[in-house]
């Protein structure tokens, strides 16, 4: 176990029953009290204006990944009509084709083959005539069966093509109009910031880290965390995978190579493992396999607030890697860092390794604010 995890670990222990540094008091300046009762206001109403920031980012995900699947089933659908209508016109060239030999005659005779049937004086060569008339009949009854159900296919795929334009074309609308919220939601936010002292953001973020310490204090003190500290062989690859991604900036709907949001970085950290997983961090809530704090292991995913509306990956000993919020990077924040709802397993079907070394994490793998007030132009802490 590499000297900075250890660091990193014995931090996240200290948070139980120690005080955090915050920034020392500038000459002449009052001791810190109490915090100020509007900045506490203010940091509520900044995290609750980050919060609704996320869920529609989160909303536009979701969206995002239904688009993709109606455009794909648009895609295998016009695929589908291009070879129903190519069936259909060679099955209406061989009914024009039987047709024309029905009426003319097979051997170029001006008769059709039933006037010479009846014109017939050779009763061999009648009943011959007959048989071949009787396969005749069979194969254009075929083809006009075939004719009928590519007809028939054409026309279904036509309309099934059309239903899926159409919904592709709404789903690009709701895409567009919640791409809007969210820049509204984090215009909000830097509108915030914008107004604030550097007085009222220092303590924004002693107020930040207080409650960050007073949750993993609680949580660590509870004993609900428990479970093997060792992932399962694909979890260690999807931390792997995390791992490589510290340092690079939350950006909304992003899911990588440069840039990821919360869900973005999970979901490509357990695609990389092999595994895929549900893009949004509801449907990762949703769809995966629940597990008890009790039981927690490196490489499950931590989901947070009661609308799943944000997702981390643990890394043990109390720890996650996450991407926090908009002006944030990824990093290693203290499990609590925001309200806990619960924990998904990936890999519920695989057992832990016997042993595991994490990685080598760089010195500012926890560096910067883990909650909700931070956005793209915001100052860095």
């Amino acid at each position: 176990m590499s000297g900075r995890f250890v660091r990193m670990v014995c931090t996240a222990a200290l948070l139980a029953g120690t005080t955090l540094a915050v920034p020392a008091p500038t000459a002449g300046a009052a001791p810190a009290g109490p915090p100020d009762r509007s900045v506490s206001a203010l940091l509520d109403r900044l995290r609750m204006l980050y919060r609704k920031a996320e869920e529609a980012t989160e909303t536009y995900n979701a969206t995002e990944e239904k688009l993709k699947e109606k455009r794909a089933e648009a895609d295998r659908l016009n695929e589908d009509l291009a070879e129903a209508r190519l069936a259909l016109t060679g099955s209406r060239n061989d009914a024009g084709r039987l047709a024309r030999e029905q009426y003319r005659g097979a051997g170029g005779s001006p008769l059709s083959p039933y006037v010479e049937f009846l014109l017939s004086a050779d009763p061999r060569r009648a009943l011959d005539r007959g048989h071949e008339i009787t396969r005749a009949a069979g194969r254009r009854a075929g083809t006009v069966d075939r004719l009928s159900d590519g007809e028939r296919r054409a026309a279904a795929l036509a309309s099934r093509a059309r239903e899926a334009l159409g919904a592709q074309q709404t789903l690009a609308a709701d895409r567009k109009k919640q791409r809007d919220t969210v820049r509204r939601k984090l215009a909000e936010v830097e509108g915030v910031l914008a107004a604030l002292t550097p007085a009222q953001l220092a303590e924004l973020h002693r107020l930040e880290l207080r409650g960050t310490r007073a949750a993993q204090r609680r949580l660590l003190a509870s004993g609900a965390l428990g479970g093997p500290q060792a992932p399962s062989r694909d979890g260690g690859k999807a931390l792997a995978y995390a791992f490589r991604q510290l340092g690079k900036p939350y950006v909304w709907g992003a899911a990588g190579p440069d840039s990821f949001d919360c869900s973005g970085l999970t979901s490509q950290a357990w695609a990389h493992a092999g595994d895929t997983i549900p893009r949004t961090s509801q449907e990762q809530w949703k769809s995966l396999p629940r597990v008890p704090l009790s039981e927690l292991r490196p490489g499950d995913l931590v989901l947070y607030f009661e609308d799943a509306t944000h997702v981390a990956l643990y890394i043990g000993n109390g720890l996650v890697i996450q991407a926090p919020r908009p002006g944030a990077r990824v990093k290693v924040s203290p499990i609590a860092a925001n309200p806990l709802l619960g924990a998904v397993r990936p890999d519920a079907d695989q057992a832990p390794m016997d042993s595991y070394v994490l990685p080598e994490l760089p010195d500012d793998a926890d560096a910067g604010a883990d909650t909700g007030y931070g956005s793209a132009d915001a100052p860095g802490f």
